[in-house]
């Protein structure tokens, strides 16, 4: 396949997450990656305590340089750590992309990374131009605090919103899918134990890279589920905490 995605991330320097993770994960499904970075990041996996963003300015430029040579059609969108970031992103983007974020507002160490005003222009400016949010219990909350589950998805104007209940769930996690404000699908995996460093940028980028290759959202989202799992099941330690999921496929 000669598919491609976009991919705006933040840059992890232990390799776990970011847009480490998602070259990994989008390279497994033929797709080809086109990483901007947006976030430069001290971290390990134990903590993060330093995030740099990087210049709006000169992310718009490699955008418009890469749109001149490639046609892009999916976004994939992590990390995004400044109001200038969010606000040139979003009025750069068009009616023809295809846009898949990962709001990222705190790191899986449960370190802040973003402040209020971050995720007021992430609501206000992005969530109206994405396709599919991939968003936890708790990254919900923060964009539609106070309300139910269904009320909260409701509110959010992407057609498309994938819950997992990763951070709340004990022996269980249940991902559930919704499509304009109704549930669609749920899927059901056993928790594993230890903590994962990444695997939210997994599924997220796995699910760009199955929408670029044409299959249907539902089909795409198990997929990505199934294989995301699996980079959980066969994960590797390379640091004193968290493990990095293994997404080489076997």
């Amino acid at each position: 396949m000669l598919d491609r995605v976009l991919v705006l991330a933040g840059l992890d320097p232990c390799g776990g997450a970011g847009i480490s993770a998602d070259i990994e994960a989008i390279n497994q499904f033929g797709a080809t990656p086109l990483p901007v970075i947006t976030t430069l990041t001290v971290q390990n996996t134990q903590c993060v305590s330093a995030v740099q963003p990087v210049d709006h300015q000169l992310i718009i430029k490699q955008l418009i340089s890469l749109a001149e040579d490639i046609e892009i059609n999916v976004v994939k969108i992590g990390l995004l750590s400044s109001v200038e970031q969010i606000k040139a992103i979003a009025s750069w983007l068009n009616q023809s992309h295809t846009v898949v974020l990962d709001p990222i507002i705190k790191a899986s160490t449960t370190d802040e990374l973003l402040t209020q005003e971050v995720v007021q222009a992430l609501k206000q400016e992005l969530l109206p131009k994405v396709f599919l949010l991939t968003p936890n219990v708790a990254e919900l909350e923060k964009l539609a605090p106070g309300l139910s589950e269904q009320e909260a998805i409701k509110s959010l104007p992407c057609e498309w919103v994938l819950l997992t209940t990763t951070d709340t769930s004990e022996l269980m996690i249940e991902h559930r899918l919704y499509h304009q404000g109704k549930l669609f699908e749920c899927f059901l995996y056993h928790k594993l134990p230890g903590d994962y460093h990444g695997s939210g940028c997994t599924l997220a980028s796995t699910i760009s890279a199955l929408i670029a290759a044409k299959l249907d959202v539902g089909v795409g989202v198990k997929r990505a589920l199934d294989y995301t799992y699996q980079t959980l099941l066969n994960a590797k330690r390379i640091g004193k905490m968290q493990y990095h999921p293994n997404r080489a496929k076997p």
